[in-house]
């Protein structure tokens, strides 16, 4: 066997296994393992990373009013417009909807295996079901404090 036959053979190999990667990662980015949504508010967004940037983030979860107990969902933003929606509701009650990707190589993509898609601001707030108690309309409070 000549050399040149083994650098073409090798050549060959590495652009088979550079192709099949890119099909792997291609399929891992637009698949999704699950979506769904998630209700809370909005804890945390910040933008991390020291290469590859990505909006990190936390929705805190309720289980239910008065309880104690908070469940913290962490999530990944890869669409600044979507982190800018994030970042104008905070503070507000949220559903977020989530995709699930699973097996993506590094943290480059994010740090979580759920990568928010789309925000919406939640109009009411359910208490138990069957109970729902509308939310204020922003820029409006409750009643007066020192009402008599």
């Amino acid at each position: 066997m000549t050399l040149k036959r083994v650098w073409l053979i090798l050549l060959a190999l590495v652009l088979a296994a550079t192709a099949l990667a890119a099909a792997y990662l291609a399929l891992a980015l637009h698949w999704s393992y699950s979506s769904g949504e998630r209700a809370g508010w909005i804890q945390k967004l910040s933008n991390k990373g020291w290469i590859c940037k990505t909006w990190e983030g936390e929705l805190a979860l309720v289980s239910l009013p008065g309880s104690s107990t908070v469940e913290k969902f962490i999530f990944t933003v890869r669409d600044d417009q979507v982190a800018a929606q994030i970042s104008q509701v905070m503070g507000k009650r949220v559903t977020l909807h989530y995709e699930e990707k699973v097996g993506l190589p590094t943290s480059c993509f994010g740090d979580t295996r759920y990568y928010v898609t789309r925000v919406t601001v939640a109009s009411d707030i359910s208490l138990s079901p069957g109970v729902v108690v509308q939310a204020a309309p922003s820029g409006t409070s409750g009643p007066a404090s020192g009402a008599r």
